[in-house]
């Protein structure tokens, strides 16, 4: 694993870098005598070092800082930082049988992805770099952790900027299928293999749970999936609909509720746009309302749209609650920032005439920490909100 492989970077990259950001754009290099994938070490015009790093030649983030230290980047290197990303796990997860192992750059582990479903680990390696040691990285947990299954899920687009197949392979054991797996007290369906990112989206775990807690009445869920904040809500509500406009995932949700045995909740096929003006036109009211859309901002040049889908969504839940009636919306948009969602919430307030309490402010998970350094790295904002 050791490179003497080595870039130069700009003063203005040499400032990201001191300032503990650890990615270095490719206009930011000045001199390059590096292979595509290898570690290599950051130099600036001066000859100071200032890092090793992971280097792609596809990619418009070139160097995904891995160390500000002149380590070897070897196996016991890697075990360690990887035995550091488990002990957080140990501390901050319970009650669950899923939950984040490794958070890519929020563990210092640039690009690698592990999630874990019971006795079986998804992994993703999204960088020229790390998917050059996934198999590394597999013999490493299979030591550490030993699970029944380990498996490679890099089918996501965003390979494609890597110049890497999107593939799913089986690293070590059998293809797990369909397992259930408790989380939250509650029981679900995963397929590690198939699902949404490595599975599920197990980032609002804990806001799901908190969903719950707060929850009361009548509830809505838009944009429910696998049904998670739904199920979570029916253990306080008297009655909770939900929608997705996925055939398949409406289906999952069903399943996920019949394995709960719970009866008070109905799932249907919808936009989520749609059937919140007509429930606005109807003046239909709710006391509890979940918004848990996709990512509408993709990139920059999608900010101004997501904002109007944002403000959209938003204001027509504002009008359909009920007085101490609670919203919970979320935005996982890397691209609109907290400040900027929490003005998107003012705004939608305001048009809907209502007056409103934030009453928890919360972020993804404990299982996937984010880097203060990085603003990056902290993209999911969830707002719980009660309307006076």
């Amino acid at each position: 694993m050791t490179s003497d492989q080595r870039v130069t970077i700009s003063k203005r990259a040499t400032e990201r870098v001191k300032a503990g950001h650890l990615w270095v754009y490719k206009s930011d290099i000045t001199d390059c005598q590096a292979g595509k994938g290898s570690v290599v070490s950051l130099y600036d015009n001066k000859e100071k070092f200032y890092g090793k790093a992971f280097y792609s030649d596809r990619s418009r983030i070139a160097l995904r800082l891995i160390t500000s230290q002149n380590n070897e980047i070897d196996k016991s290197f890697w075990q360690n930082r990887i035995k550091i990303a488990l002990d957080l796990r140990q501390k901050v997860v319970s009650d669950t049988q899923v939950c984040r192992l490794i958070n890519s750059e929020g563990d210092g582990i640039p690009s690698v992805i592990v999630d874990r479903y019971k006795d079986a680990l998804s992994l993703q390696t999204l960088c020229q770099g790390s998917d050059k040691i996934k198999f590394l990285i597999a013999e490493i947990l299979a030591e550490l952790v030993n699970p029944v299954s380990i498996i490679e899920r890099n089918d996501g687009k965003v390979r494609e900027l890597e110049g890497l197949p999107r593939q799913n392979l089986i690293l070590k054991g059998l293809d797990p299928g369909e397992i259930i797996c408790a989380e939250n007290g509650l029981k679900f369906y995963f397929h590690p293999l198939s699902g949404q990112k490595t599975g599920a989206f197990l980032d609002q775990r804990e806001n799901r749970l908190w969903a719950g807690k707060y929850s009361f009445g009548s509830g809505l869920d838009c944009f429910c999936y696998s049904g998670g904040f739904a199920l979570n809500m029916a253990k306080n509500c008297c009655q909770v609909e939900a929608f997705d406009i996925s055939k398949d995932a409406i289906e999952l949700s069903k399943k996920n509720a019949l394995l709960n045995g719970m009866e008070n909740i109905s799932f249907e096929v919808d936009n989520v746009f749609d059937r919140l003006k007509v429930y606005d036109s109807q003046k239909k009211k709710f006391d509890t309302i979940v918004l848990d859309p996709p990512a509408f901002a993709k990139s920059r040049a999608h900010v101004q749209a997501a904002a109007r889908g944002y403000k959209e969504i938003n204001f027509r839940a504002l009008r359909m609650l009920n007085p101490g009636g609670i919203l919970i919306t979320a935005s996982c948009s890397q691209h609109i920032d907290e400040f900027e969602f929490l003005n998107i919430l003012t705004l939608a307030a305001s048009d809907a005439g209502r007056r409103v309490q934030v009453i928890q402010k919360r972020a993804q998970g404990q299982d996937h920490p984010f880097l203060l350094s990085m603003p990056e790295t902290y993209y999911l904002k969830c707002i719980f909100l009660r309307v006076l």
